[in-house]
């Protein structure tokens, strides 16, 4: 089973690679405060996907040192809702 993120491409400049920005609430143990933790990953592109695009990235086999992901889809805003 290949685990499946959504998030939000901040850069890409580079060719074939975009980083996408995964964020996630969690609930303080102790607070049972709601806060939000992102964190970036790097993911193959071969859909040419543009900046501030929502997109589904899954976990693949290493490509190259940093990437470890492929973007399988472009998320829609009427998908996002």
């Amino acid at each position: 089973m290949k685990r499946r993120l959504k998030g939000k491409v901040v850069s890409a400049k580079n060719t074939n690679t975009v980083t996408v920005e995964i964020e996630r609430k969690k609930i303080h143990p102790i607070y049972r405060k709601r806060y939000l933790v992102s964190k970036k990953f790097q993911a193959h592109d071969e859909l040419g996907v543009q900046e501030n695009d929502f997109v589904i990235i899954e976990e693949t086999k290493p490509i190259s040192k940093n990437k470890k992901w492929v973007v399988t889809k472009k998320v829609t805003e009427k998908e996002e809702a």
